[in-house]
C-alpha cells in the first residue's frame, strides 16, 4: 500500500493550487476571520498532531466538522497525503470546519489497536472541549482512506458513544478479517495479532472478529457510504459487499459503490462522482444551518 496513493489518485482533479494561509499558534482567539492551525497537539506523542481549518463567520451554534482520516496500513502515511483534499471540501463547504488528523503509527513497541481508534476519541474530545473557543459545532463527518477507513468505521460502529459522528465516507476500507482473503493466510493471524495490545482486550479475544467493522454494525451506526473497486487486491470487493449487507440487515442509510479498478486507482470520472457522493451526505447528515 503506497504512502502516498491517495494522493496521486486524487491529483487529476485538482485544477488550480489554492494558498492558504498558515497560523502555527494552538492557542486560538475568538475571531471570526478564516483561521488554520496547523500540527495542532492533541496527545503527548509526537505523532498526536492535527491541522484545522476554520472558516470565516463561524459559530458554534452551526459550524460542524469534517475529519479526514489518512491511510497506510496502520504503520505509515501522513495527514499530508489527504491535503489535497482539503480545496475540494473547502470549496463545496464553506461553512464547515475542517480537520486533517495524523494518528500514532503502530510499530514493534506500538500497537495500532486499539490505540488508533482511541487517537480518534481523543482529538474529538480536544474539539468538542474547546467549542467555545473554536466557534465550532462538536459533530463531525469521518473521511477515511483505506486503513483510515477502518479506523473511522470502528470509531463510530464501537467507540462513538455520544452519537458525535453523523456520517461517514468508507474508501476501500478493510471491514471484515474473517474474510477468507485474510483467513486463508496461515501467517494472518500472527500479523494481526502483532497490531494488537493484548492488554486491552480480555483473554481469549478474536481480534479478527472484534476488529472488523462489518461485524459490528447495529442501529447506532452512523449512515456511511462505501467505495470499493471491482479488482482491489488488498481489499477485496467482498468486504464491501459484507459491509453492505450488515448496514441493510440493522436498517443504516448508506450507499455501496463498486468503480471498475483496484484500490482506488478508478477512472477520474469515477472519483468525481465519490466527491459528489461525500458532498450530498455531508449537506444532508452534517448540514449547517443558516
Amino acid at each position: 500500500m503506497k504512502k502516498n496513493f491517495f494522493f496521486l489518485l486524487f491529483s487529476l482533479l485538482l485544477l488550480a493550487i489554492f494558498s492558504c494561509s498558515k497560523d502555527n499558534d494552538n492557542n486560538p482567539e475568538l475571531s471570526q476571520d478564516e483561521q488554520v492551525l496547523l500540527n495542532v497537539s492533541y496527545g503527548n506523542h509526537t505523532q498526536q498532531k492535527y491541522d484545522l481549518y476554520l472558516p470565516a463567520n463561524r459559530s458554534e451554534d452551526k459550524t460542524k466538522v469534517i475529519v479526514l482520516v489518512h491511510g497506510g496500513g496502520w504503520v505509515e502515511g501522513d495527514k499530508a497525503d489527504m491535503d489535497f483534499l482539503i480545496p475540494q471540501i473547502k470549496q463545496r463547504h464553506p461553512n464547515h470546519a475542517i480537520v486533517n488528523i495524523n494518528y500514532v503509527l503502530a510499530d514493534i513497541n506500538t500497537p495500532a489497536f486499539p490505540n488508533q481508534f482511541l487517537n480518534i476519541d481523543e482529538v474529538i474530545n480536544k474539539l468538542t472541549s474547546e467549542k467555545e473557543a473554536l466557534q465550532i459545532l462538536p459533530e463531525f463527518a469521518l473521511i477515511g482512506a483505506s486503513a483510515g477507513a477502518h479506523i473511522s468505521l470502528m470509531y463510530d460502529y464501537v467507540y462513538d458513544t455520544d452519537n458525535q459522528v453523523k456520517m461517514i465516507a468508507d474508501i476501500v476500507g478493510p471491514t471484515d478479517f474473517t474474510d477468507e482473503f485474510y483467513s486463508s493466510n496461515p501467517n494472518f493471524p500472527f500479523l494481526l495479532a502483532a497490531l494488537v495490545d493484548e492488554t486491552a482486550y480480555p483473554p481469549e479475544t478474536n481480534y479478527s472478529e472484534v476488529l472488523s467493522p462489518a461485524l459490528q454494525v447495529s442501529n447506532a451506526s452512523s449512515p456511511t457510504l462505501l467505495f470499493y473497486g471491482s479488482t482491489d487486491t488488498l481489499v477485496p470487493l467482498l468486504n464491501g459487499e459484507t459491509l453492505n449487507t450488515a448496514l441493510n440487515i440493522a436498517e443504516i442509510d448508506h450507499n455501496f459503490t463498486v468503480y471498475n479498478g483496484g484500490h482506488g486507482d478508478w477512472a477520474q470520472s469515477d472519483i468525481e462522482n465519490m466527491i459528489e457522493q461525500i458532498s450530498s451526505y455531508i449537506n444532508t447528515y452534517l448540514k449547517v444551518s443558516e
